[in-house]
């Protein structure tokens, strides 16, 4: 594995071969995507913290998905990455959303789990009201965690897998306070992508129980994608919103089976 920092944002990269650039969510980091490394083995994996988040905290200046979706082209043109695979998790789909409608030579194929167009109205004004709690400090990200575990975890989750339980739990908690705010702003302020627009093939994988982007709300993303080559929804039993932490193996060998059915891509 190789690490820098790139105009003050984490970047990790494993392997070599076509590439692969995961994207997180809200919360998240690279190591979102841990879970799915074997999945991705034979490819040159590049795991970004985005602007506020992880490993990245010291980023300075207001946070957008506009911002993201710049700072991650800039990393793939800096590391001469023309073309890749993506892979997002939560928030970090609305950014491969806007990547993949405005630049489709970018993109072989997309992968997303826990997938939303945008956040609904009634989301905004929470995840605003998260981004006012994470400014208490330690505190409010303890709130915030312990809120969110029952929120975005599936019962069984929490019931029988006490390490996914931890990890989301300490993923959030070391979040900076201020930097976790503006991240819930930029959210909060995301504007949809054109969609319709996206041409590449499109895996969506969520959970039955994932509040975020409940199965509905994917199949009716799925029905808007008239022009991508191929697509795919998954629905994950007994799963929340953190699907490859909820339910590593199964969404390791949905990603698997894509990436392969899309290797000329």
């Amino acid at each position: 594995m190789r690490f820098q920092i790139i105009d003050r944002i984490a970047v990790e990269e494993d392997g070599e071969g076509p590439a692969i650039v995961c994207v997180h969510g809200l919360g998240g980091s690279s190591n979102t995507f841990t879970p799915l490394m074997p999945a991705m083995a034979r490819h040159r994996v590049i795991r970004l913290d985005l602007p506020g988040s992880g490993r990245s905290q010291r980023a300075e200046g207001g946070l957008t998905i506009e911002r993201y979706v710049a700072t991650t082209l800039d990393i793939c043109d800096r590391l001469n990455v023309l073309r890749a695979h993506w892979v997002g998790h939560s928030m970090g789909n609305i950014v491969l959303q806007h990547i993949a409608a405005a630049h489709p030579k970018r993109v072989a194929s997309l992968a997303m789990f826990g997938p939303l167009i945008t956040p609904p109205d009634a989301a905004r004004t929470a995840i605003q009201a998260r981004a006012a709690k994470a400014r208490e400090g330690a505190s409010g990200m303890q709130e915030i965690a312990q809120a969110l575990l029952q929120a975005s975890i599936s019962a069984d989750t929490r019931a029988r897998l006490p390490i996914a339980v931890a990890y989301v739990r300490e993923s959030l908690m070391r979040q900076e306070g201020e930097n976790y705010a503006r991240s819930c702003e930029a959210l909060a302020a995301a504007q949809p992508a054109a969609v319709e627009n996206i041409e590449a093939p499109v895996l969506l994988v969520t959970g039955d129980e994932d509040g975020v982007a409940p199965p509905q709300a994917v199949r009716a993303m799925a029905d808007r994608l008239h022009r991508a080559a191929s697509k795919r929804v998954v629905v994950l039993p007994r799963c929340g919103h953190w699907t490859p932490i909820e339910r590593p193996e199964e969404c390791a060998r949905e990603l698997r089976d894509f990436l392969a059915s899309n290797a000329r891509s």
